[in-house]
């Protein structure tokens, strides 16, 4: 064993130089810090990047069929009160809501942006409804007569303002002539909560091409003709339209996803324009490392802005139309390789510590050869 061993060292490729025949020098220490500290940062950059997630990204065509697209929005008019804001939405399809108020919460803000504290809670369009007898409230049971404008949804008017709804879902206009007995002095132009509006909630709508806007005027259905009443809104009729867009989502969010619409301010320099936006909704997934699913979509936006110069035929306001990609993005969390890490590691020490050798190499032999060129000097 002991020939063996001795056989066996001739392998290796590490000989040991003797104590005595080493030299160390202040530019050889010096080297050797600066080389040791690059390492130690190199080594913890490369520890950071393995620790974190790694995220594939694959590209197919959207097979799936039938499901629902979730618009989350959360926008603010700064100069359009609450009351006079409507939010509709129609897609290819055929589905219409208009008026939407049961997924969307409407904040009454003051002049300066703050809440209206006391009308913090969920706002209806009409405002507030006046009984029918200024002086006494109708009985609990009374069921009031529309005059005509009846519906399924709406059997009873107990006020002006039903009936003024009644009126607007079936698309009638309303008579100017007192005819209906309990308008009669009914402050047509009622002093809206606030003078601007945060709008904040959801809509549910199918997973195809639409479009929906926020305008001032109450919205209703002629035919097939949509139309906005601005008649009620008094001085506000021409309401400056400028809004921020605090956030505008389709779907849940993933992890590092971007909403390009988040936090624009629009500015309008004229009361009657519109601002339309074009959006391109791409489906997406996002799988996590633990195998959770999120079933969600990114979009991309392009914004133009259009100024009437005829008021009458106008309808100010914010304007999205979307439509869907063919294709669908899927992203995948994997852990990154630990073979990779060791690998870098590896090339990191090893690379630093060549270089730094060749660099001490040079200083010790080049300042050898300076100091032997001065001595000669010194001689001759």
């Amino acid at each position: 064993w002991t020939q063996f061993f001795i056989k066996v060292k001739d392998f290796d490729a590490y000989p040991k130089t003797l104590e005595d025949f080493r030299i160390k020098t202040i530019s050889g220490a010096t080297v050797t810090i600066i080389s040791g500290t690059i390492m130690l940062l190199l080594f913890m950059s490369e520890l950071k990047y393995f620790l974190t997630m790694e995220v594939n990204s694959e590209l197919f065509v959207d097979m799936s069929r039938g499901n629902k697209i979730s618009i989350n929005m959360n926008v603010t008019f700064p100069y359009v009160p609450c009351d006079f804001l409507s939010l509709d939405m129609i897609d290819v399809s055929g589905q219409r809501d208009i008026d939407v108020k049961h997924t969307l919460m409407k904040q009454p803000l003051n002049e300066d942006g703050s809440w209206v504290e006391e009308a913090a809670e969920k706002m209806d369009l009409t405002g507030t409804k006046p009984v029918l007898n200024a002086t006494e409230p109708p009985p609990a049971d009374y069921c009031g007569s529309c005059f005509g404008a009846e519906t399924k949804d709406m059997t009873c008017c107990s006020s002006c303002a039903d009936i003024k709804e009644a009126y607007r879902r079936k698309g009638w206009a309303f008579p100017k002539d007192d005819s209906i007995t309990p308008c009669i002095g009914y402050d047509k132009v009622t002093d809206p909560v606030g003078t601007g509006c945060y709008l904040h909630g959801h809509l549910e709508v199918n997973r195809v091409a639409g479009n929906f806007h926020i305008s001032p005027g109450k919205s209703y259905e002629v035919g097939h003709m949509h139309v906005h009443d601005m008649a009620q809104m008094g001085k506000y009729k021409n309401s400056n339209v400028s809004h921020q867009i605090n956030h505008l989502s389709f779907g849940s969010t993933y992890p590092g996803q971007v909403h390009p619409l988040d936090n624009q301010v629009v500015t309008a320099t004229k009361t009657s324009m519109a601002f339309q936006y074009y959006i391109k909704i791409v489906p997406t997934t996002y799988e996590k490392l633990n195998g959770d699913v999120s079933r969600t979509n990114q979009f991309s936006v392009t914004r133009h802005q259009k100024i009437y110069t005829d008021s009458t035929d106008s309808l100010p306001g914010m304007f999205v139309s979307y439509e869907l990609s063919p294709m669908m993005v899927r992203y995948v969390e994997r852990r990154r390789s630990f073979v990779h890490f060791l690998t870098s590691v590896c090339a990191i020490i090893g690379g630093v510590f060549t270089v730094a050798g060749l660099f001490d190499s040079f200083i010790y032999h080049g300042s050898k050869a300076l100091q032997k060129k001065i001595e000669l000097g010194k001689a001759s």
